[in-house]
């Protein structure tokens, strides 16, 4: 593994480490200032203040475990791909546990520092599930 690759991982699971606190300051000194997110749904977010604020309406407390950390070296651009994935674990408003909840968090890390990240989980499916609007059983 490349310094830049080893590094890109580094950075990524300790912003995700802070932001489970949650601790969007901390988190916040891993991004660029230019840095982009899109949470579930398309939703643009500010940064890891923005989906604390959002992870709160959805939930009454949400931590992830970390299932694997993937990356990849861009060649061209000099880019890091980072891929976090695992499963979702906490409490729904009424107080309901849940385990299991699928994610992945891709990536992006320039200079050292988080350009973008893209959220996506099964929360949305499994509300829909909760409230007898879902397609097909899960």
């Amino acid at each position: 593994m490349t310094d830049a690759v080893a590094e890109a991982k580094r950075i990524v699971e300790t912003y995700l480490e802070l932001s489970m606190v949650p601790d969007p300051e901390g988190a916040a000194a891993y991004l660029s200032d230019d840095f982009e997110m899109t949470f579930t749904g398309g939703r643009k977010l500010g940064g890891p203040a923005g989906s604390a604020a959002f992870n709160a309406k959805r939930y009454a407390w949400v931590k992830k475990r970390f299932l694997r950390t993937d990356v990849a070296l861009d060649q061209e651009t000099g880019e890091v791909r980072v891929y976090n994935t695992g499963h979702l674990y906490g409490e729904w408003p009424d107080g309901t546990p849940f385990d299991g909840n699928r994610y992945i968090d891709i990536f992006t890390v320039r200079d050292g520092r988080i350009v973008s990240t893209d959220v996506w989980n099964d929360s949305a499916e499994i509300l829909l599930d909760r409230a007898g609007l879902a397609e097909a059983p899960l």
